[in-house]
């Protein structure tokens, strides 16, 4: 089992901000910021199950090819190994509550399929 994230760890991206608000042995918890009309990459993970809750703004996920709307206050699951991204389609900043359940939390367990800022 890895946990790597720890509590106050952020990284900026070309899409947005993410914070962790929270770690525990199975679990961790992401605060995400997508900018306007941005989206994350492409990807899946071997380790770990995904609840995203949105808490501002308005998106899309697109998990294994099905597109979910999503709003304040609603949340969708995306499966270990699934195919998943979430965009921003309002004009104000989306705002995520990623909750991470599984065996690998941490950066290493990002597999991107495809990027709009082309990383790997």
């Amino acid at each position: 089992m890895a946990v790597l994230y720890r509590i106050g760890e952020e990284d900026s991206r070309p899409w947005g901000h993410w914070i962790v608000v929270d770690v525990g042995k199975r679990h961790a918890v992401k605060r995400i910021t997508v900018k306007s009309g941005a989206r994350l990459s492409l990807q899946y993970h071997r380790g770990r199950d995904e609840v995203w809750t949105c808490i501002q703004g308005s998106g899309v996920a697109t998990i294994d090819g099905n597109e979910v709307p999503l709003v304040s206050n609603g949340s969708v699951f995306v499966p270990k190994m699934a195919h998943h991204r979430m965009a921003n389609t309002g004009k104000e900043d989306l705002i995520i509550i990623e909750t991470q359940l599984g065996e690998t939390l941490d950066e290493d367990d990002i597999i991107r399929v495809e990027d709009d800022f082309g990383r790997g």
